[in-house]
């Protein structure tokens, strides 16, 4: 039986309560779905934003276990042994050893990071919004250290390393995606967590 969008979000909701954690696997979720249109894997959207979606699935309740508690709850739901893949691997290196190895699971760890990052900068306009954000604005955010310490550069690097990409392109293409979801994005986490 194929995973439904609704019981993934159902399993996200019940391990996930905080706010910020589900508007950040929302935000994901749409980012993902994004790359698979832009970069030719239309047909895949749907796993590439369910892997989004569910990529922290576990972080909020066990985050010393990020990504080794993961495959239990996805089983509650019976996801495929592809999709269990892809969620761990985002943090390769990080919490667990599973390598990304698919387009999809590269992008995934590449931009798990950075969306953070954009999202700091972004409520950091007067808009407090990516709809007028630019590359450069974004570029200054990322050189400084101190400025959303938690999100690591070296991964958002390392990801950009990972899929041929430079780090101009990855920002660029990140800050695309996240504006073509933000409305979206922000309607549901108000409607889920209101």
């Amino acid at each position: 039986m194929e995973l439904t969008r609704q019981a993934a979000l159902d399993l996200l909701m019940k391990y996930n309560k905080e706010p910020f954690h589900i508007l950040h696997a929302l935000t994901v979720e749409g980012v993902m779905r994004w790359y698979a249109n832009e970069l030719g894997y239309e047909t895949e959207a749907d796993f590439w934003a369910m892997a989004g979606l569910l990529h922290d699935v576990d972080f909020e309740q066990y985050p010393e276990q990020h990504c080794i508690k993961a495959p239990d709850l996805l089983a509650e739901v019976n996801a495929s042994p592809e999709l269990v893949h892809a969620i761990c691997s985002h943090a390769w290196g990080v919490c667990c050893d599973v390598e990304p190895v698919h387009q999809m699971e590269k992008v995934m760890f590449a931009v798990d990071e950075l969306t953070g990052l954009i999202g700091a900068a972004a409520r950091m306009r007067p808009s407090k919004s990516v709809m007028d954000m630019e590359l450069s604005s974004l570029k200054k955010k990322f050189k400084d250290k101190k400025f959303a310490a938690g999100c690591s550069r070296d991964i958002i690097r390392q990801g950009a390393e990972l899929l041929g990409w430079s780090l101009d392109e990855v920002l660029d293409k990140t800050i695309q995606a996240m504006r073509s979801c933000e409305a979206t994005v922000a309607e549901e986490q108000a409607a889920l967590c209101g």
